[in-house]
């Protein structure tokens, strides 16, 4: 197939506020470089106009992105130190922080917050609108911005050295044949490529699969984040008010807790995070963050109001000794695809924009040199080992990998751990972990009689108005795909979905996935088979991580496909 061939210095994979925050700040050391070089400030020779491209699957800047947040603003300040005076989509200051415990019943109140939740300081955002407001930037600066153009495929040279990324084919139907309105995808060649596709990113799997950029590592681990917004009819939780919460409904064995945040106009911010490490096959995250919501505190916040959008997205909880090798040839890796989260505090956002800049650095010198070998861009190791992000995240380094004993061990770990400097047990420099989809037990193993989730959730009932399906929970995702195209979630082997998962695991994919997309259909005299409805998919990742077999693969849709994550 002939393809169109686009030549560009650099190509940023994704538009979120890593690549944003490093397509920026590339484009303006390029500027002020030139300006001096021009201006008989600085010796060398002008750049001249460097390309420098995001492309993003998303149908506009921002839609894919969601997270809680609470943003620390220490990355933001050194991006844009007059973020505030530039009109930065800030909802609040952070005003108050409350801890608490819920048991089924009550809420109890820590008399003090843990010390990596204290968000003095900090601001509540809606990532999403946030994340626009970077792009807006970009474009000021130049930098050109392609959404509804997905990263389909690496390209290589014959010695392994990666020479850009190939976008999505579009107008292919559901049979795999082209149809009237057929475009190929076009073949972006870089002198650097970045990969800053978020929470296992497709070509970043691949990528550190191919070149074995995870060797000597702990395996990464995830948790998934479920979220709504709702509106309230009046001021009962101020805004700026941020609350977390530990205990119901995740039981012991499970990492996991909630969010309650106040934002503008009455619109209260609320979810709930399980490990994707749990032990129980009929956990189902969606429930859970359901069953959150019956909570006596929790419903009496959202009676009489209106939940107006929902989400959900993986998060790389895995800390500092599951960050992988972060360049090769031609490429770097940033934020959320290189696991720069720090699961104690919950923060990443930070993190995230100062990656994006410590790679526009490396660039920007690799350019000047005219190598881009790994040689020379592992610089950008050094730069990132030398940043307040190593520091941050190695003294939390071995906090969720702690928790695979339990939560009251897993809470003891992490005090030793704050007390000590990140040490497991206050002793050992590194803890290890396991992929957390190997934790999962047999239906067997708890006693369960098939695969009907009511045996763990006998007591949740989904109302439509406290507490609502899947089905309308994607609604309100505003999820959109074009149905008449292949499903971009593969099944490497079906017949282990009827057979041994059934019987093994009850089918988990039907509940770890937090929006009806794997469904099995039919009964024990019409062969029960599975059904994908990827039309439903938010983009979060689960399946890909939390798949038993390892047999699902989660790869890009056509363009301009999936939710839109609006004030998320």
């Amino acid at each position: 197939m002939e393809r169109e061939s686009l030549e560009m210095d650099v190509v940023f994979v994704g538009a979120g506020p890593a690549n944003l925050s490093g397509a920026l700040h590339l484009a303006r050391l390029v500027a002020e470089h030139n300006e001096a070089v021009t201006g008989g400030k600085r010796e060398g020779k002008s750049l001249g106009e460097i390309q420098i491209a995001v492309i993003e699957k998303g149908s506009s800047v921002g839609a894919h992105i969601l997270s809680g947040a609470v943003m620390d603003p220490r990355g933001l300040a050194e991006l844009i130190p007059d973020f505030v005076e530039q009109g930065a989509p800030l909802e609040s200051p952070v005003k108050e922080d409350h801890f608490l415990y819920l048991t089924p019943k009550h809420a109890i109140r820590s008399p003090i917050n843990p010390p990596p939740l204290n968000n003095h300081g900090y601001y509540i955002v809606s990532l999403n609108r946030l994340t626009a407001w970077l792009g807006e930037k970009c474009d000021e600066a130049g930098v050109n911005i392609f959404p509804e153009f997905p990263g389909a495929e690496m390209l290589y040279d014959a010695d392994d050295r990666v020479v850009g990324v190939r976008t999505g084919d579009k107008g292919i139907d559901k049979e795999g044949k082209r149809k009237a309105n057929f475009e190929p995808g076009v073949d972006l060649l870089a002198r650097v490529t970045v990969l800053g596709e978020g929470v296992r990113g497709s070509l970043t799997k691949k990528l550190i699969q191919r070149l074995g950029l995870d060797e000597g590592r702990e395996p990464q681990v995830y948790s998934l984040g479920v979220k709504e917004l709702w509106e309230l009819p009046d001021d009962r939780y101020p805004t700026g008010r941020v609350t977390h919460t530990l205990g119901f409904p995740s039981d012991q064995w499970t990492y996991g807790g909630g969010w309650i945040y106040g934002m503008q106009n009455q619109v209260l911010n609320l979810g709930y995070v399980t490990g994707l490490d749990y032990r129980d096959p009929l956990i189902d995250p969606h429930a859970e963050f359901q069953r959150f919501k019956t909570h006596p505190f929790v419903a009496r916040l959202l009676e009489g109001g209106k939940m107006i959008r929902y989400g959900a997205k993986a998060i790389a909880a895995g800390g500092w000794h599951a960050v992988p090798r972060l360049h090769a040839d031609g490429v770097l890796i940033v934020g959320d695809s290189g696991g720069f989260l720090n699961a104690a505090r919950l923060k990443g956002i930070h993190s995230a924009i100062k990656s994006g800049m410590l790679a526009a650095e490396t660039i920007f010198e690799a350019l000047l040199a005219e190598d881009f070998s790994a040689e020379k861009l592992q610089s950008y190791e050094r730069r990132v080992k030398e940043s307040w992000i190593t520091r941050e995240l190695r003294r939390y380094r071995n906090f969720h990998a702690g928790f695979r004993h339990g939560r009251w061990l897993g809470m003891a770990n992490a005090g030793l751990q704050y007390i000590t400097g990140g040490r497991a047990w206050g002793i050992f420099d590194r803890d290890h972990q396991e992929p957390g989809h190997e934790a999962m037990q047999k239906l067997s193993a708890y006693g369960y009689g098939g695969d009907n989730a009511a045996q763990r959730y006998k007591d949740l009932r989904l109302d439509g108005t406290l507490t609502f399906s899947k089905v309308t929970d994607v609604y309100h995702a505003a999820v959109a795909h074009d149905e008449d195209q292949p499903a971009h979630l593969h099944v490497l082997d079906t017949n282990v979905c009827a057979t041994r998962c059934a019987e093994e695991y009850g089918n988990p994919c039907q509940r770890f996935w937090p929006a009806a997309v794997y469904e099995m259909v039919g009964n024990a005299d019409d062969h029960r088979h599975l059904q994908i409805n990827f039309s439903n998919c938010v983009h979060c990742k689960t399946c890909d991580i939390m798949d038993p077999y390892q047999i699902i693969n989660w790869v890009t849709p056509e363009g301009g496909g999936g939710p839109d994550y609006k004030g998320m």
